[in-house]
């Protein structure tokens, strides 16, 4: 595929034979022209797409999004009007997982720091004393959420020599922590004794605000934070407390309570957090298999079958 296409003409070249293929912004004339005929939905979670929208939607059959996070989905619109919604079924996977490693190897390096003293002209690389870098091998992570953003981040863990702990409501079987090398843990002991926490779990009224100050203070003062989830999972003031008197080592953060956070957000002050603007997730190697997964599914319902994916508030 010519990697110069743009990610509209990468949904034309993928879309299946037969259907009729409508691009178009949300609420855009062109968008709401083809609303009472569409038959399926497929883009990114927009609150407005409530149950007003569903009820001049008569024919959807499927809300599929092209992103793995659903919290800006409404859930009881979908559930009333008896559409089903879908992630991404892991297309993003492959690089929100390599982007945890490159924040938790940016972190203990502090790769950041020793690019700005370099090209401010300030050389430290001799001299390695002066702050305590530190490396992945022999190290705990403990991820929280084993979906498939958690078990690329445990098989990658691996390859770097880390002792894998995870912690997730819904446990895997034995055999399946013997292939990952992985051992379940509760979520205290996890923040107590992991060296690194790295956070893969979806928005939901449980998760928000899951780490907070209490559990920040489990966490061993040498200890790092990892977010590529979402940012209210985090109570970002708390975060911001621990980070600030020494409670834990340092945040690598690619997600925020607010995007784009506020200018004067204090986090942007510290010299322990390494921030990516919510940007873990779109690679362009994974354009094709966001479109391909999407449209796989509006082929399996449109033959009568099961989507894939289904978001857990709606399985079953």
């Amino acid at each position: 595929m010519d990697s110069a296409l743009s990610a509209a003409e990468i949904a034309r070249e993928l879309a299946p034979a037969g259907f009729e293929l409508v691009i178009a912004p949300f609420g855009s004339p062109e968008f709401k022209a083809a609303v009472p005929t569409a038959d399926f939905l497929v883009g990114f979670g927009n609150k407005a797409i409530d149950a007003e929208f569903y009820a001049a939607a008569p024919h959807i059959k499927l809300f599929q999004l092209l992103s793995a996070g659903y919290d800006t989905v409404d859930i009881e619109a979908a559930r009333g009007a008896g559409v089903p919604v879908c992630n991404n079924g892991g297309a993003n996977s492959t690089a929100v997982s390599e982007h945890a490693i490159m924040l938790m190897l940016a972190t203990c390096r502090r790769l950041v720091w020793q690019h700005e003293n370099v090209a401010s002209g300030r050389w430290r690389g001799n001299d390695p004393s002066q702050t305590k870098l530190y490396e992945l091998r022999d190290k705990v992570l403990g991820i929280v959420g084993l979906g498939a953003i958690g078990k690329k981040v445990a098989r990658l863990a691996n390859a770097f020599g880390m002792t894998v702990h995870y912690y997730d409501i819904r446990r895997v079987s034995e055999a399946e922590e013997d292939a990952l090398s992985v051992r379940f843990k509760l979520l205290n002991e996890i923040l107590r004794n992991s060296d690194i926490v790295s956070l893969h779990v979806p928005l939901t009224p449980a998760s928000k605000h899951m780490i907070g100050a209490a559990e920040l203070k489990l966490m061993k003062p040498t200890a790092y934070i990892i977010n590529t989830c979402r940012g209210p999972v985090i109570d970002e003031v708390a975060l911001t407390a621990a980070l600030s008197d020494g409670g834990i080592a340092g945040a690598g953060l690619d997600v925020f309570d607010q995007e784009p956070p506020p200018a004067d957000n204090p986090l942007f002050r510290l010299p322990n957090v390494i921030l990516t603007p919510h940007f873990a997730g779109p690679t362009w190697d994974n354009q094709q298999a966001r479109f391909r997964n999407a449209f796989d599914n509006c082929q399996r319902v449109a033959r009568g079958e099961k989507p894939l994916w289904v978001i857990p508030e709606l399985a079953g």
